[in-house]
């Protein structure tokens, strides 16, 4: 490998959050969790693509940290004395995006990740610092396409959007190859024997190369799961990882729990699909949902919770304790006690081949990746809730032309924030159709044309090539097989929702009544959008979760 830098470009800026200098007595601190050791020059501390990442503090000399692609290495930064080593894969134990080097002889502290998480855990002071920076760190990686892993696509392929959004809210960083765009890429097509039907396509470490992955394949490569073990018996198995069942996650562990959450395909549920929330307490600017449920992932990492992804609940195993969820692969998770947060989907219109354009030109959530497909275009969003609104505004301010809303009641009012319906009201980007819906959806490949229909029953076709819908909700229940009590809708009914007859048909075993928030199964729980008369806003969702935590410890205690 060469010892050149090729296009050295360290991140930047070198700011305080992101490079910290510690004190001496913070460096104390941190030496009392580890051991300390010479290093040579050249010495690689940690292998790009590694499972086992130490931490290190540097006390004397320099660690350069490289990306490595073949013979060529890109210098990311440059650690001297009182710096540390490290982004957010130290909290999640995902393999390392980069290799760690000494580049001048010298001193370090070292820590396994297991005595940086009971660090962290223990001392609020340097957990701010450490967690801070590896955050800012990685979002750098993210913004800039520092990961180990190419993706070659197209903007009209759906599957192409759906490994996109895969990577992108697992928070995995990623170059981006649009074959639209890049004509130039013939040599790397020719490379790999990469033929259009192949396409998307996500190269990893310059080596091997997956041809329309799954999610569970790109999870599997990218050794998303390595290192959690899954048959282990937790105190508390959370299925869903949207915002109730992180806020379960993060107040389970951080009280001492054994939790482990099983998402089946992205944190961030229906919430971190959404473009941007105002109304979220704390958050006077608002804050994208993206950004929200991934500090809330990071915090449930912090405090030793264990989340797999891309492997879904397949069932609940639910004649004896303790139960066992069934996921995908046949693996079982074996669990004490379990929180429901599996949410619902929006729900689809029922239009002939609306099925081909999901994902090319038809969408279930605005993110800033949508914004970017439909950037100086007519788009569409259907849906009257708050979830509509936000959609319409960012994509109105952000990216889109002009946004035409669809709406079947007469105002939105009912069924709006009020601050969104003024927002959109004044909007000049921004028309709103009371009573129209759409009846068509047209095109190749993808989404060329749609047709709606206004209240008097006329009919127009329009040249628009995206449309956003967020209409209704269907709970994701199919998956329990009449483990627990549902009501006429498929929500799972809770608490003082459950009849006695709901509990006589059940086999209810106990003295005492449900819980709050507790099904008609003893020791299993349900929050946010799977439940029945849930409140749909984020802060209710996040209000669940952690309430939910305080009765599994009643009942563990039983």
């Amino acid at each position: 490998m060469t010892s050149t830098h090729q296009g050295a470009i360290p991140l930047t800026p070198h700011t305080p959050q992101a490079f910290p200098t510690l004190s001496a007595q913070q460096i104390a601190r941190v030496a009392r969790h580890g051991h300390t050791r010479s290093v040579a020059k050249g010495e690689v501390l940690i292998e790009s693509g590694a499972t086992e990442l130490p931490f290190f503090v540097i006390t004397r000399g320099r660690i350069e940290i490289v990306r490595t692609a073949g013979d060529v290495e890109e210098l990311i930064a440059d650690h001297g004395p009182g710096e540390f080593t490290g982004e957010t894969n130290m909290l999640s134990g995902r393999r390392s995006l980069v290799l760690a080097r000494a580049s001048e002889a010298g001193e370090v502290i070292e820590l396994e990740r297991d005595r940086l998480l009971a660090l962290v855990q223990t001392d609020a002071e340097l957990s701010e610092i450490f967690v801070r920076a590896f955050i800012h760190r990685h979002v750098e990686l993210i913004s800039r396409g520092l990961g180990d892993a190419v993706l070659v696509g197209s903007s009209h392929c759906a599957g192409t959007h759906r490994v996109k959004e895969f990577l992108t809210r697992n928070g995995l960083p990623f170059s981006y190859i649009d074959l639209d765009r890049n004509t130039d890429v013939q040599a790397l097509l020719d490379r790999f024997r990469i033929g259009i039907d192949d396409i998307p396509v996500l190269i990893v470490r310059g080596e091997q190369v997956l041809r329309s992955p799954s999610n569970q394949q790109i999870a599997e490569t990218l050794g998303l799961n390595e290192g959690i073990d899954a048959t282990q018996l937790r105190d508390l198995v959370i299925v869903g990882a949207g915002p109730s069942g992180l806020a379960a996650a993060v107040y389970g562990s951080s009280e001492g729990l054994g939790v482990l959450v099983l998402e089946s395909s992205v944190p961030g549920g229906q919430a971190g699909s959404s473009s941007r929330i105002e109304n979220y307490l704390g958050f006077p600017t608002g804050i994208s949902g993206e950004e929200l449920t991934g500090r809330a992932y990071n915090q449930a990492l912090k405090f030793g919770a264990d989340l797999v992804v891309a492997r879904g609940a397949r069932a609940l195993a639910c004649e004896r304790r303790p139960y066992a969820i069934e996921m995908d692969e046949g693996h079982r998770a074996p669990a004490r006690t379990v929180i429901i947060a599996t949410g619902a989907n929006y729900r689809k219109l029922p239009l002939p081949g609306i099925e081909r354009f999901e994902g090319a030109g038809v969408y279930y959530g605005a993110t800033r990746m949508e914004g970017q497909l439909c950037k100086g275009e007519e788009v569409i969003v259907i849906g009257g809730g708050n979830s509509a609104g936000q959609a319409a505004v960012f994509l109105a301010d952000q990216a889109a032309r002009h946004v035409h809303m669809l709406v079947r009641s007469e105002a939105l009012a009912e069924t709006m924030s009020r601050y969104l319906v003024k927002r959109i009201d004044g909007h000049p980007k921004i028309t709103l159709h009371v009573k129209t819906e759409l009846v068509a959806v047209e095109g190749d490949y993808h989404l060329a044309r749609v047709r709606w229909r206004n209240e008097t029953g006329d009919q127009e076709t329009h040249e628009i090539r995206h449309v956003f819908v967020m209409t209704g909700a269907l709970p994701c229940t199919d998956w329990l097989q009449g483990c627990v009590a549902l009501d006429p809708k498929g929500f799972i009914k809770t608490g003082p929702d459950l009849s006695s007859d709901d509990l006589q048909a059940a086999g209810w075993p106990l003295a005492r009544a449900p819980y709050l928030l507790e099904t008609s199964l003893p020791g299993v729980f349900a929050v946010g959008d799977v439940r029945g008369g849930n409140i749909k806003r984020v802060a209710s969702a996040v209000g669940e979760g952690s309430i939910a935590v305080a009765f599994v410890h009643r009942v563990l205690q039983e």
